[in-house]
């Protein structure tokens, strides 16, 4: 499965597997139950102030079609054996969509 970027879909690799993260309504109200306000989190996430749990969160709640192997310990473990300049390019498309909206 790959993202579409033209949708606003990203795409992380957790445990070998690509997957797809995608801000849909559902997942971005998920999100914000858990972490707070969205504007916030991309406050946070310019100055420079996003926590590595925080960003393993939106990602979680933003995996299109979860595996069953998936787990979100898994997603924040892919994170950290990436390191945050691979993973910045997922979180920089999902913070626009947040701010823009699809385009």
């Amino acid at each position: 499965m790959s993202a579409n970027a033209v949708r606003g879909e990203a795409a992380i690799v957790v445990a070998g597997e690509a997957l797809v993260l995608r801000p849909s309504f559902e997942a971005l109200v998920a999100a914000e139950e858990e972490l707070g306000p969205l504007f916030a989190l991309v406050e946070r996430a310019a100055e420079g102030g996003l926590r590595v749990g925080e960003m393993a969160a939106l990602f979680w709640h933003c995996v299109r079609e979860r595996p069953d192997w998936c787990t979100r310990e898994k997603v924040g473990a892919a994170i950290a054996e990436a390191g945050l300049a691979k993973v910045t390019p997922a979180l920089k498309l999902l913070l626009v969509q947040i701010l823009q909206g699809r385009v």
